[in-house]
């Protein structure tokens, strides 16, 4: 679903943003062309990289950007905004240039993952749906693909809806757990938007609803026998619910000529109570029943349970993967990285900081992966300088942007560049892929990458480094601003 085209979301910015606008009409140089960069610093949970998500919402927004009446009437009602200023607004047109990272792409912090280029009044004022769109979506997809691998091949299914922080995240949040490598959702507004799977079988509720746990399981029985999963914690799991469960597939569901799709466990010492449900339903002839377990799952807690020979067929999760509990917030940035002087010429800037990792890398730039000729994986990525000539295959030397004296030469790889153009002069020219496209292309990519670097904890640093002419460029300006 195109949000945009539901609502204008076109106010959806920091205040700074209008207040800078105003005051770059009021200099005269709301049509200087500028570039920003949206990045982020750190990975969520410790892990060795993030994946990207939520570039068709940004798309959307963008190609609806527009400012209505009563949004001009508002900002009139403030009384700080000229009447220049408001104009400028009224006749709003996006004319940007943008790149950015396909959905499903593995990212590392520093690189570009979104690059803006523009009227700086038009680049500024996009900077917090640009981050909305693509720190949100690409937090979930990053934990949804690290609990989906510790799954290792059993389904997972997106439970969070109910938890997730607002409604837009409930319905955002599938989209980028379905990217991630879920099998389908809870959310059914999300199938209907998104096309994806939309999944659910009973809540306790139903089971308490009737006389007996037994004729809550035979009603369920009785109206889905073709899918028919039942809950079986409500009461006691082994002296109750697997025995109900396996009266009902006995006395409901074979007659019918249907066999049971399975049980779900969302309480209690779920390795142990796997272990013993299977048996009594292998026991009583239900070996293709499977087992379904909820309950507060994360990564770690599903990679534990399998240690422990936990006998689980596929898994729901929910709180702890739509907020991406653990690490809740995905530090995506967007900062000023050139600008055009009275010239016309291409300027680079750069923001300093104590804090190394915040100092930003000037330029407008092209990130390159490279790929390993044999076997397609990929060993490292490069940044250079947008027009900076890069060659399609090694050998390639890189070195470490801070430890210069490490350097690599990868020699049998091929080179590729990252970021692809979306929009030229404000109109889209790339075709958005559908929801099951995006998904293959996530796994591909994922899989492409070292198990090393898939690690949960300690993973192996996947080599981001630069040119050495953005090196060059970066440390003449670090000198230049350097504070005496």
């Amino acid at each position: 679903m195109d949000w945009s085209n539901y609502r204008n979301l076109t106010m959806l910015v920091d205040f700074y943003e209008l207040t800078m606008g105003n005051g770059y009409v009021k200099e005269g140089i709301q049509d200087r062309t500028a570039i920003f960069d949206m990045f982020f610093r750190k990975v969520p949970d410790g892990a060795g990289f993030a994946i990207c998500a939520g570039l068709e919402q940004l798309v959307g927004y963008l190609k609806n950007l527009h400012f209505s009446d009563e949004d001009i009437e508002y900002l009139r009602s403030k009384k700080m905004f000229s009447e220049e200023f408001l104009s400028y607004l009224r006749d709003f047109k996006f004319s940007c240039n943008v790149w950015a990272m396909k959905e499903g792409t593995p990212i590392f912090p520093g690189e570009p993952v979104v690059i803006v280029e523009g009227p700086v009044m038009q680049a500024q004022l996009v900077e917090t749906m640009v981050l909305l769109s693509i720190n949100f979506q690409s937090l979930v997809t990053t934990k949804a693909n690290r609990i989906v691998r510790a799954a290792q091949g059993r389904p997972v299914m997106e439970f969070g809806s109910r938890r997730a922080q607002s409604y837009d995240a409930a319905v955002l949040g599938a989209r980028a757990a379905y990217i991630g490598g879920c099998s389908g959702t809870a959310c059914a507004i999300s199938e209907r938007e998104y096309q994806i799977p939309a999944l659910g079988t009973i809540a306790h509720s139903w089971v308490q609803m009737f006389p007996t746990e037994y004729d809550a399981f035979k009603a369920y029985a009785e109206t889905y026998p073709d899918s028919c999963t039942l809950l079986v914690d409500t009461y006691n799991v082994l002296k109750s619910g697997i025995p109900n469960a396996i009266k009902v597939f006995d006395e409901v569901l074979a007659p019918l000529g249907f066999r049971p799709k399975g049980v779900r466990i969302d309480s209690g010492d779920i390795a142990y109570l796997s272990k013993k449900a299977r048996k009594m339903l292998d026991a009583a002839g239900y070996s293709d029943c499977g087992i379904v377990a909820s309950n507060s799952l994360d990564e770690y807690l599903i990679r534990d349970l399998l240690l422990q020979g936990a006998q689980i067929s596929s898994f729901g999760v929910g709180e702890n993967l739509i907020t991406s509990k653990s690490d809740p917030v995905f530090g995506g940035v967007y900062k000023l990285v050139a600008v055009e002087n009275e010239k016309g010429e291409m300027e680079p800037r750069i923001k300093l900081s104590e804090t190394a990792e915040k100092i930003t890398t000037p330029n407008k730039k092209m990130v390159y992966r490279l790929y390993k000729k044999d076997n397609h994986e990929a060993v490292a990525d490069y940044i250079a300088m947008f027009d900076e000539e890069v060659p399609s295959e090694g050998p390639i030397t890189l070195f470490d942007p801070v430890n210069t004296w490490k350097t690599k030469t990868f020699d049998d790889v091929d080179i590729k560049p990252v970021l692809v153009q979306v929009f030229k002069d404000g109109e889209c020219i790339y075709d958005l892929p559908d929801i099951e496209e995006i998904k293959a292309y996530c796994k591909d990519q994922v899989d492409h990458l070292w198990d090393e670097v898939k690690r949960f904890e300690n993973p192996h640093r996947y080599y981001v480094d630069l040119s050495e002419q953005l090196w060059k460029s970066k440390n003449q300006l670090l000198k230049e601003y350097q504070v005496k």
